[in-house]
């Protein structure tokens, strides 16, 4: 993906998500648009991100000094640190499809991140600085 076709696809995330935070603040849901759009987009991704939506498994981490992680607990249990700022995760799939392949966009705990908080669907867990560094020096 070059950088000019990047940031298109940045561009088409962000508006939809703004599709998804409007939709789901006046009705609760999601159109069959929406949807439709984002299976076209993200493909494989979504159902399993949607799916760690509805469980309620995404967690955005806090700390005082205003820094922000999120943990996203897979389908296998397995809890996966998310940067704020970036599409980084933790997961194994992060650095096969999106890294080393380049046939995803992002995985699906980062989409579910995006969804979660476009919908306002993340628990909200605020820890110490120091509590907050035992998370993100746990990533690989």
């Amino acid at each position: 993906m070059d950088c000019h076709t990047g940031s298109v696809m940045d561009s088409v995330t962000e508006q939809l998500l703004k599709e998804v935070e409007h939709s789901y603040k006046s009705t609760g849901r999601l159109t069959d648009e929406i949807l439709s759009a984002l299976q076209f987009v993200f493909q494989t991704t979504l159902l399993p991100a949607l799916d760690l939506v509805d469980q309620r498994n995404v967690t955005r981490i806090s700390s005082p000094s205003g820094r922000i992680v999120y943990q996203v607990v897979g389908s296998s249990g397995t809890p996966y640190t998310c940067l704020a700022t970036s599409i980084y995760c933790s997961c194994p799939a992060y650095k096969f499809s999106v890294l080393l392949k380049q046939d995803h966009i992002m995985c699906k705990h980062n989409l579910a991140i995006r969804l979660a908080v476009a919908m306002g669907l993340c628990k909200e867990l605020q820890v110490s600085n120091q509590e907050l560094v035992k998370v993100i020096t746990n990533i690989e």
